[in-house]
């Protein structure tokens, strides 16, 4: 288990009171317009959100990772190379769908952070596709089965996790 702000030892309590806190203060960047004044697309903006989501859980909130890491059986990029990876992600082209969802699937790629990746990456996502496309994801018609498997397949083929995003996609973004 990671250290955390919060002091709390127990893995179950302390994944509750993560998704807990971490959830009110992402709604929070949103209610507040906050979200409005970030940089769309970079890692520089994708840290912003981090930072705000995580800031009273984790002293690493927003700072990028210096130590490898892995989930089951996958490497995510290794921190000597994060720099120039999250500098090529962040030139990468984002006017399509096909485009936003390939640079989503390389910033899950370099996992960036030591934890809260998947969260902070998709109000990042969303906060592209309002950019671009004027339109965002309703999270709630994707089953986060689907979703799991979708994104551990994506670095070799985006097809699933690409379906799965433009058939969730709604033109509701006053609500973002």
């Amino acid at each position: 288990m990671l250290d955390n702000k919060l002091g709390i030892t127990n893995q179950v309590e302390f994944v509750k009171m993560e998704e807990r806190i971490s959830k009110t203060y992402a709604k929070r960047l949103y209610d507040s317009g906050g979200i409005k004044n970030l940089e769309f697309g970079t890692y520089k903006g994708l840290a912003a959100v981090h930072k705000y989501v995580f800031y009273d859980i984790y002293d690493f909130a927003g700072k990028t990772r210096i130590l490898n890491i892995s989930k089951e059986n996958f490497r995510f990029a290794p921190s000597m190379h994060l720099e120039v990876s999250l500098d090529h992600i962040g030139s990468m082209p984002q006017s399509t769908i096909e485009e936003i969802v390939a640079k989503y699937v390389e910033m899950n790629i370099a996992h960036p952070f030591r934890d809260g990746n998947g969260r902070s990456a998709r109000i990042w996502l969303d906060l592209i596709l309002k950019k671009e496309l004027r339109k965002v994801v309703d999270w709630n018609q994707i089953n986060k089965d689907d979703y799991l498997s979708a994104m551990e397949r994506s670095p070799v083929n985006d097809l699933e996790i690409r379906f799965l995003i433009s058939n969730a996609l709604n033109s509701s973004i006053d609500d973002l």
